[in-house]
């Protein structure tokens, strides 16, 4: 059996349209646990963070675990792991985001695109071990990537 605590949540006004037509702008707060602040300690000095939640409304739906990326008719059918898609086994998300500040239990971030009241399972800087150079991405990916907005 694993066992997950939630360290906080969440808030934001951003819906799930906001999040898909560009999260990059989109600022949210995070309201950490306050058993939990001491944990906060020397985290200003990054300017970027992995935060790991929960998707709290995906939870309890059946995964697909053949997926087109991002809905789209027009690209390859790939297995979820092969994507961001939210139908998942396990509804756990990732996403690295811009630390703007601390403000005791609260960080308030950009590129945040969870929503509103989404359990925080986990926070853990982005360092230059983090930084990958050559990646390789599939030609679908590629697609998007160029059509990007975002």
């Amino acid at each position: 059996m694993v066992a997950v605590k939630t360290i906080g949540r969440v808030r934001t006004q951003a819906s799930e349209e906001d999040i898909k037509r560009g999260r990059s702008s989109i600022v949210s707060k995070i309201v950490i646990d306050r058993r939990y602040v001491d944990g906060l300690r020397g985290l200003d000095g990054y300017s970027h963070i992995y935060v790991i939640y929960w998707m709290h409304r995906r939870a309890g739906r059946r995964a697909e675990l053949l997926v087109r990326p991002r809905g789209r008719a027009d690209l390859p059918e790939v297995g979820v792991f092969a994507t961001r898609s939210p139908s998942r086994p396990n509804p756990i998300a990732l996403t690295v985001v811009e630390l703007l500040k601390i403000d005791g239990n609260v960080l308030k971030v950009r590129g945040l695109d969870a929503l509103d009241m989404s359990p925080v399972l986990d926070i853990k800087p982005y360092d230059y071990y983090d930084v990958i150079q050559g990646i390789r991405v599939p030609g679908w990916f590629e697609r998007i990537w160029a059509e990007r907005r975002d």
